[in-house]
């Protein structure tokens, strides 16, 4: 089983988001995902500044097993890359909601967080 924080909001595709204030995000993938990918070789972050729409391909992770795009779980434009993934991409695996998140980014439209999936219905989501 895997680690799924309830304070987070969840895309199917296993991003996950965590609002640090009314316009700003964190975005991440999810314990379930980075497990599913294995350890974690090289991960390729958007650039400050882009913007990107919900669903877009943002980011890529590869890892031992495959490469894997991350896609936006929320609309808007990056603010911030995790630079310390660029020598340490194992952060992703090690601490996925900490240490190993991908990107911050600027919300276009806040509201999309609410549409995303909850904690309990990520897990479902898993297990069915």
């Amino acid at each position: 089983m895997s680690d799924i924080p309830t304070d987070l909001g969840y895309r199917e595709s296993h991003e996950w988001v965590r609002a640090i204030g009314d316009e700003t995000a964190v975005v991440g993938i999810s314990d379930h995902a980075q497990s599913a990918l294995g350890d974690m070789v090289y991960v390729e972050l958007p650039e400050a500044g882009l913007s990107f729409e919900q669903g877009d391909a943002c980011a890529v992770v590869e890892s031992v097993k495959a490469a894997s795009d991350i896609y936006a779980p929320v609309s808007g434009e990056v603010i911030e890359f995790n630079s310390a993934l660029e020598d340490t991409p194992e952060l992703v695996n090690t601490d996925p909601y900490g240490e190993g998140w991908l990107f911050k980014i600027r919300l276009s439209d806040p509201s999309e967080i609410e549409g995303l999936l909850k904690a309990a219905e990520y897990e479902a989501k898993q297990d069915g």
